[in-house]
């Protein structure tokens, strides 16, 4: 087996089957007694790094979380997909996408992985901003949007998902991949993974254990919903349509 470490960032977010709901006084989202799980491309990204450890490409899977201490329920699902252990930086912070970059770059030299899989995205701020962010410190080779990826010979040759089509990334290793829907399904968890994961290691630090400053550097001015959207008209034929298009949506 290829001594080879692969390190996977996973998030918590809201769960997506969950509706959201805003604050009363638009400050933020109501997270109270809301269902909380890992964000779906980061499965994606352990699903694929377990994948590669499976076909001995890699030699091990360590999963890393930032944020409160109930991280620690996804890091432990993160183990029960295949992560052989998990890190924890905690922390109370609003931890904005540069500061996790920092974080898993603290991390990352801690670890020294040769493959770093993000999710390309998170479902709650939708910022795809880490994974690049953290390519940028590291002065490492990125493929955003990944939707397949073969790693041989120090080598990551990787087919990613672009505007009308997809094309295809050869990099050197160490590197960075982030991930799309279509890369993979990712496997259920079963009980007896669970109950193993419990006993696998999770290390914890803090941001100032990492020598990480994660302030923020953005505030929220307001959080509120989309107007809702008018309801739709119906017309009696072509004409009527043509006319409605030009004259009141003014698009043609």
């Amino acid at each position: 087996m290829a001594d080879l470490k692969i390190l996977v960032p996973v998030k918590r977010v809201v769960d997506f089957n969950v509706k959201v709901r805003v604050k009363a006084d638009g400050s933020g989202v109501d997270l109270a007694n809301v269902k909380m799980s890992m964000n779906p491309f980061d499965e994606i990204a352990i699903e694929e790094a377990v994948r590669l450890r499976e076909a001995g490409v890699a030699s091990e899977v360590i999963a890393v979380s930032c944020g409160l201490v109930a991280c620690q329920e996804t890091l432990r699902t993160a183990m029960a997909i295949g992560a052989d252990r998990a890190i924890l930086v905690e922390s109370d912070a609003d931890l904005q996408p540069l500061a996790v970059a920092k974080l898993i770059q603290a991390v990352a030299a801690k670890e020294q992985p040769q493959i770093v899989i993000f999710g390309k995205q998170a479902i709650d701020d939708d910022a795809n901003q880490t994974g690049q962010m953290f390519a940028a410190l590291m002065g490492w080779p990125q493929a955003t949007f990944a939707s397949k990826v073969v790693v041989a010979n120090g080598m990551a040759t990787v087919t990613r998902e672009i505007d009308g089509g997809a094309e295809t990334l050869e990099m050197k290793l160490p590197a960075v991949i982030t991930t799309d829907l279509r890369l993979n399904e990712p496997r259920y968890a079963t009980l007896p993974n669970i109950m193993k994961a419990k006993k696998k290691q999770l290390d914890t630090y803090k941001p100032a254990d990492l020598g990480v400053d994660v302030t923020p550097r953005l505030t929220t001015l307001k959080v509120s919903d989309p107007p809702k959207r008018s309801a739709g008209v119906m017309v009696a034929d072509v004409k009527e349509l043509v006319a409605k298009l030009k004259n009141e949506a003014k698009v043609i």
